[in-house]
């Protein structure tokens, strides 16, 4: 064999090892940064969608402190934590309905909810979760008069099916005037969720105001039906927080106009959100309110 033969030969087999399948190293994919919670203990999941543009790869980053979503309650309230996938429901089987339902919204999970294959409302229905004691079963509202109103609603929830099959959970629901729920009360989710975007982390919690001159309703009149619910809106990188506060009935003005500080929800319900900030900082956050500081939201009417 000729020397020009070798040198050929060598040059192949130097080639082949530059071109060759990547190291195990390289193949290993992006480091899971997911924070979920699940009841009976905690599990991380891989969701590789960037803020930006949700259907290329990329990691998702958490908070990293979920205590944020972490609130204490009066004793005298009957509670039953659940920690879901994506949300985390404090409920009442007294009442038979949740005390607070807590979760985290990101301008990722946004964007992932309302891209074009995000999941679709339509391909869920409503189930009793019966691992909770109390909890009702989604035929108790037929014929009530209420809507099944989501505290954590679906629209914050499409960018991931064990999050929407969770918030269709009756631990999440409650009864609310369908004037409501359809109206400002929509508006004002609708806002939040855009709100996420730019504040780029929301943590938010939402409920009932539960109390003692509550009218009952359900097949065995035993579920509570809240005169008033509330929202509280934290944005942890703007240190800036709102509440709104409505009646369970029409509202007959803006949502706008249903802005409060934290500090009143709290008067009203006993619980104490962002217990988990310093004292001197709950304290600013929670005695403001200026929905001048939010984002303009228009909704199509």
């Amino acid at each position: 064999m000729t020397k020009r033969w070798l040198y050929y030969l060598c040059a192949l087999a130097l080639l082949a090892g530059c071109t060759g399948n990547p190291s195990q190293e390289q193949q290993k994919p992006a480091a899971d940064t997911f924070y979920s919670s699940q009841q009976g203990g905690n599990n991380r999941e891989h969701n590789q969608r960037t803020a930006d543009r949700p259907n290329n790869t990329g990691e998702y980053r958490s908070t990293g402190d979920p205590s944020l979503l972490d609130v204490k309650l009066p004793a005298k309230l009957d509670n039953h934590t659940v920690k879901y996938k994506a949300i985390t429901v404090y409920y009442n089987k007294h009442y038979r309905v949740p005390n607070c339902v807590a979760y985290e919204l990101t301008n990722t999970q946004v964007n992932m909810a309302d891209a074009p294959d995000a999941q679709k409302r339509d391909n869920y229905q409503f189930n009793r979760d019966d691992k909770v004691s109390g909890c009702p079963d989604w035929w108790e509202y037929k014929q009530t008069g209420y809507d099944r109103g989501h505290m954590a609603p679906a629209m914050d929830m499409r960018w991931d099916k064990t999050a929407m099959e969770q918030c269709f959970l009756m631990t999440n629901i409650c009864p609310q005037d369908h004037e409501l729920n359809d109206g400002e009360w929509r508006h004002m989710e609708e806002a939040i969720h855009t709100w996420a975007r730019t504040a780029r982390r929301l943590v938010i919690f939402t409920g009932p105001v539960l109390e003692g001159n509550m009218k009952r309703m359900g097949k065995k009149g035993n579920i509570a039906v809240p005169n008033q619910y509330y929202k509280v809106v934290y944005a942890p990188e703007q240190d800036r927080a709102i509440a709104f506060l409505f009646k369970n009935e029409k509202a007959q003005t803006s949502w706008t106009n249903h802005a409060v500080t934290i500090d009143e929800i709290e008067r009203l319900t006993g619980i104490n959100f962002l217990a988990s900030l310093p004292d001197d900082s709950e304290t600013v956050v929670e005695s403001h309110q200026n929905i001048r500081d939010w984002p303009r939201y228009t909704p199509r009417r």
